[in-house]
Parts: structure tokens; C-alpha cells; sequence
């Protein structure tokens, strides 16, 4: 029901004087079903819900970008609403805000496309990426890392503490990482702190066996990531 709603979406967009340019070959709603199919294969749990990717690469042969050429700002647009309508009907949520590119792809036979999705956080948005893939948004001012099912990341790891490390906002408004008196200690990049530790972009902090890095800027989406044809 709900991809039919976008479809029908997407046909009304290209009736009228764009009607005869679309009469054969590539079609916006086949674009549409690639995006919406993208964000089905890209979601991800995270501990309030469901994540999908925001940003959005779509690759075209020559011949289909030059036919979609005339209307291509407009189907960007409308290719951002058939996500957010996506997602609405889904339930999933996204870390900054929804973009869609539509670039040429030389290689690409006519008729054929690429589809290429990734989760970007917001300009400032820090987050913790957890080996299995998903990605925590850090939007308390603390989060707490241990065993306890009341931490706001626990850990099924027996090298974790109950409470064992909190990833906290600093007084200069950056973030850093404190051990909290676990038995195991915390590593960030390989080596164990004393006390607190400054992060900065990349760094990797490990608890017990676990592994997560800290990631504090925005992300770009790169077409080799998880291309589909």
C-alpha cells in the first residue's frame, strides 16, 4: 500500500508536458521504488529506534541524465518527500537531514541506475558506531556504557563492567570518554586511561572485547558504498 502511494506519487509528477519524454525507457517511480528499497537494505537498530540512511547518491547513464535533465532539481525534491513519506510509514528516524544527488555515470548502460545511501549525521552531531554496524546519536549530555540493561548503551560483553566507561560532553563543548572504575579499564586507540580522555574524530574506544568509534563530524556519501544496480 504504501509503495503504491509513491508510486502513484512520483506518475503524477511527470504527467502533463513532461508526459511524452517518459513514454519509454528509465521511469522517476523505478528511481523512487531503488531509493525507498535502499533504505529498507541500509536500516539499522539503534537503541531509540530505527535508523536508515538521509543521504542519497543516484547514478544515471548519459542518455537517461540528459532525458531527466529538465526536470532534475524538481525529481531531487520530490525523490526527498518520497523518503520522508518512506520513513513516516516505516518508522524509521535519520541522523541529519534528507538529501538526494543525481550525478552521470559513464559506465551505466541506458535504462540502468545506482543507488547509493548512507547515514550522515547532522553538522555537530556526535555518534558511536558499534561493530555489528549500528550507529548510537549521542543526544544526552552522558551516555553511560556497562552491562546494566540501565545504561543508556548496554553491552552483552563479560569483559564490561556494570558501569564501566560514560561518553559525556566536555565543559568546552567537545566530548570525552571516563572510565568509570571498571575491572578491565578503557582503551581509547589502544591504550588504557587514567581518569578522562579528550576524543576526537576517528578515535576508537574499547570496553572489555568491545570496540566502538567516536564520530563527530559529517559523513559523505561516497558512490562505491553499498551501490545497487
Amino acid at each position: 500500500m504504501a509503495l503504491e502511494k509513491l508510486e502513484r506519487r512520483l506518475e503524477r509528477f511527470v504527467e502533463g508536458a513532461f508526459a511524452r519524454i517518459f513514454r519509454s525507457g528509465l521511469q522517476p517511480v523505478e528511481i523512487g521504488r531503488r531509493l525507498t528499497r535502499e533504505m529498507d537494505l541500509r536500516r539499522t537498530m539503534a537503541p531509540k529506534g530505527v535508523l536508515t540512511p538521509n543521504a542519497f547518491r543516484v547514478l544515471l547513464s548519459v542518455a537517461d541524465r540528459t532525458k531527466f535533465h529538465p526536470i532534475e532539481d524538481e525529481l531531487a525534491k520530490e525523490l526527498v518527500e518520497v523518503a520522508r513519506e518512506h520513513a513516516n510509514q516505516e518508522g524509521y528516524s535519520f541522523l541529519g537531514p534528507l538529501t538526494v544527488v543525481i550525478e552521470t555515470d559513464e559506465s551505466l548502460r541506458p535504462g540502468t541506475l545506482l543507488v547509493a545511501g548512507e547515514l550522515v549525521p547532522d553538522q555537530g552531531t556526535a555518534t558511536l558506531a558499534l561493530p555489528d554496524g549500528r550507529r548510537v546519536v549521542l543526544e544526552a549530555d552522558a551516555v553511560t556504557l556497562g552491562r546494566l540493561p540501565e545504561c543508556e548503551l548496554a553491552l552483552a560483553d563479560s569483559g564490561v563492567s556494570r558501569r564501566h566507561a560514560q561518553v559525556r560532553r566536555s565543559l568546552e563543548g567537545g566530548w570525552l570518554v571516563a572510565d568509570l572504575g571498571s575491572t578491565n579499564g578503557t582503551k581509547v586507540n589502544g591504550v588504557r586511561i587514567s581518569g578522562e580522555r579528550h576524543l576526537d574524530d576517528g578515535d576508537e574506544i574499547t570496553v572489555g572485547s568491545t570496540s566502538l568509534r567516536f564520530e563527530n563530524r559529517a559523513r559523505v556519501a561516497h558512490p562505491d558504498h553499498a551501490l545497487e544496480r
